[in-house]
């Protein structure tokens, strides 16, 4: 099946930032409650140590994606761990409550854009459930950005352009509406716009489809990274691991010096 760039309701500026948000915190939950990302934790702590960094400059954060529970794990292995969380359009009530739960997340209030960020921001950069969002012109912008500045990039993705995977989705509202009164921080809106006026279940189904149509394969992947300007200078790690049910695809480029 080729990739198809469909329209999500979070990318879009009318979308009201609530509702996004709703959306955001949902996949956070969702991620750092199931540890998701657990068989990804050695691909964190190679990019950290081979971009010779004890910080990750988390981009597209949404609502912080997995990196609570990843937090915990990795600063068992690196107690000096910092986390900067940003956004095109930051979740910031979701950022707020995530740096209150830890000593060393912190955020970005204002937009950050991921295909160009700004030299003063420096660190592992990190992209959870996002790179998909970008169409492959947008997606080159924000691997070459990376290799301009040296900085060492890792993206992760947990779904595939597979049946088991919008499958998956397809169930997604039934997921929306076990967990929404176990989100923090508790919003009357969420409630709302979940059970009495269900917008957020039906927008997290139809983007959840839609992520799973436009997430790049592992040899798409790698078709962007060899688009790329002095690709040669970092090495490249191009895979996906097996977690629980699904599989994770992920990119890791690091600096060769």
């Amino acid at each position: 099946m080729g990739r198809i760039h469909l329209f999500e309701f979070e990318d879009q500026q009318w979308f009201p930032s609530f509702l996004r948000n709703y959306g955001t915190d949902f996949l956070q939950f969702l991620s750092n409650k199931a540890k998701i990302y657990k068989p990804i934790v050695p691909v964190l702590e190679e990019g950290l140590r081979n971009s010779k960094t004890n910080q990750i400059l988390d981009l597209a954060s949404g609502g912080g994606g997995g990196l609570l529970w990843l937090n915990s794990e990795l600063k068992k292995r690196i107690p000096e761990l910092k986390i900067l969380l940003t956004d095109f359009y930051p979740n910031i009530p979701a950022f707020e409550y995530t740096k209150t739960t830890t000593d060393n997340i912190g955020f970005i209030a204002s937009s950050i854009d991921a295909r160009n960020v700004p030299e003063s921001l420096e660190g592992l950069r990190t992209q959870f459930l996002s790179l998909h969002h970008f169409k492959p012109k947008d997606a080159v912008k924000i691997l070459q950005n990376a290799v301009d500045s040296n900085n060492g990039i890792a993206v992760f993705e947990a779904q595939e352009r597979s049946f088991p995977s919008i499958l998956a989705m397809i169930f997604s509202p039934l997921s929306v509406l076990f967990t929404t009164p176990f989100i923090r921080p508790f919003k009357i809106g969420r409630i709302i716009f979940t059970y009495l006026i269900p917008i957020v279940p039906l927008f997290v189904l139809w983007d959840g489809i839609v992520s799973c149509l436009r997430t790049y394969s592992v040899k798409e992947m790698k078709s962007l990274v060899n688009r790329l300007e002095d690709r040669d200078r970092f090495n490249w790690k191009i895979n996906k691991v097996k977690s629980g049910p699904g599989v994770i695809l992920f990119l890791l480029g690091t600096p060769k010096n």
